[in-house]
């Protein structure tokens, strides 16, 4: 259905076809390729169609099916002429992943030391569907507005971390424009009790051991050594950005913003625009609101640490924390020309190059860290962005599902999946049976051939394998 060419190492190009104002960009390995479903490619092909898009509409090699754009895709808009879509950001606005290295070797933890963390992280983070944490007071009107004021700072003000962790957070913890004015009352009634919980589906805090390393002189001089403890954090703005998305779709097509589009769900709207404005508000709060969660779950990961295995909360340092659903403005060069554009990245991870001047000076001589989680079961992954122009500075974000959640729970029904993943050298919890039927690893794609199409496209390089060993889900 799709004319596709091979113009370079694991890089396709869909040609123009109908309203499409932009070629397609594929990201792929030619076995990868062989695997991508026809619907989410329909989806690259659609978000070309969207006024103001420039360059390329993105698939990345974890690409799937998604609300609108597919998961995995990035699309970078004209700041004047072209529109931001909810769609191109997802549901779970700045859903994102830390990574924190542990100073200890894996290995030197004993069995019971190993289950006993495992408990206690699970007792100390509430995972699963609408789960609140009703150990921490509820959030007020006033702490909202400092949330979105202040970003990732608000939590390390109220004792969560330390004002270091700021540094090695993606634009310091905290995006620029949000405004509560723009939010819903009832998304904040739903975020109130949820700062410092994973929810569910493929959120996790996973923790294991530094497996191998590829690049030693970054690997270094970021900490990362190899047989080292790590910790893997993937969560996202829970209800509270769920709901801004949901409130800012029904607006939109309410007001006449899915016309003419060759999908409804892509529905969006001018940058310029009052609508587009506002849910930017909105969506930055969302954003800010997810930095937060997420430095308060490894607020959660310090206090077990220290509890269970006597490792000092300060001695356990974050290493970097990246958005994976966003729509952020950069500056970037197109034919030339330094352009400024709204870059929309769902499913799809920044990956600024060596000399980014938005970096912290320890990552502008190496390149940002980009964080892949994979499946509980394989790898995680570790890289190093290489600023790669062709696709707006953007990699991949995960392994990318191959099996929709109903096969996979159909194909593992009955089966005692904690003995199975014992089995394969992992200790996994979650609040319901089904969260790890859905999360099995058969049901991801393979994150070393994502990594290595990654790697070959020339987006970014692989730094260290990360081994999980102990898995919270939802």
């Amino acid at each position: 259905m799709y004319d596709l060419k091979n113009i370079g190492p694991s890089q396709y190009l869909m040609s123009k076809q109908g309203g499409m104002r932009v070629p397609g960009l594929i990201i792929a390995s030619e076995t990868l390729l062989s695997e991508q479903p026809l619907q989410a490619l329909e989806q690259v092909a659609n978000v070309a169609h969207l006024p103001g898009i420039l360059g390329y509409s993105i698939a990345m090699p974890d690409i799937h099916w998604g609300y609108g754009f597919p998961i995995g895709g990035v699309a970078a808009m004209d700041v004047e002429t072209g529109v931001i879509s909810p769609g191109g950001v997802g549901y779970d606005i700045n859903c994102g992943v830390r990574l924190a290295i542990v100073p200890e070797l894996f290995s030197h933890f004993k069995e019971t030391t190993k289950y006993a963390l495992l408990q206690r992280l699970f007792s100390l983070i509430p995972s699963g569907v609408g789960r609140q944490h009703l150990d921490r007071k509820a959030l007020t009107d006033i702490d909202y507005e400092s949330i979105a004021r202040l970003g990732a700072r608000w939590s390390i003000e109220q004792g969560y971390g330390f004002i270091e962790d700021l540094e090695c957070m993606e634009s310091r913890g905290w995006i620029e424009g949000a405004s509560m004015s723009a939010v819903s009352n009832e998304a904040k009634v739903r975020g109130r009790h949820q700062l410092g919980t994973i929810g569910s589906g493929n959120h996790f805090v996973e923790i294991g051991s530094i497996e191998e390393i590829f690049l030693p002189k970054i690997a270094t001089s970021w900490g990362a050594l190899q047989g080292l403890t790590y910790v893997l954090i993937h969560s996202g703005s829970r209800g509270f950005g769920h709901q801004i998305c949901q409130d800012t779709l029904e607006s939109l097509v309410h007001g006449g913003f899915a016309d003419n589009l060759p999908d409804r769900q892509l529905v969006c709207a001018p940058i310029q625009s009052l609508e587009g404005k506002k849910y930017f508000q909105a969506m930055a709060s969302a954003a800010n609101f997810a930095f937060n969660n997420r430095q308060q779950i490894l607020h959660s990961v310090r206090v077990a640490f220290e509890e269970v295995c006597h490792i000092r909360a300060q001695d356990i340092h974050l290493l970097y924390d990246v958005c994976h659903n966003i729509a952020k403005f950069e500056s970037h060069c197109i034919d030339g020309k330094e352009r400024q554009v709204c870059v929309h990245r769902k499913g799809a991870t920044r990956a600024f190059g060596p000399g980014a001047e938005e970096l912290h000076e320890r990552f502008r001589k190496t390149g940002q860290p980009v964080l892949i989680p994979g499946d509980m079961g394989r790898a995680s992954y570790l890289m190093v962005g290489q600023g790669n122009p062709l696709t707006f500075c953007s990699a991949c974000h995960g392994a990318g599902r191959a099996k929709s959640r109903v096969q996979s729970m159909k194909e593992f029904k009955g089966q005692d999946l904690v003995q199975l993943m014992q089995k394969r050298g992992v200790e996994v919890m979650a609040t319901s049976y089904r969260t790890i039927a859905e999360e099995m690893p058969e049901a991801y794609k393979n994150v070393d051939q994502v990594v290595h199409s990654v790697e070959e496209a020339g987006l970014a390089k692989i730094v260290a394998r990360l081994k999980p060993h102990l898995v919270i889900k939802g």
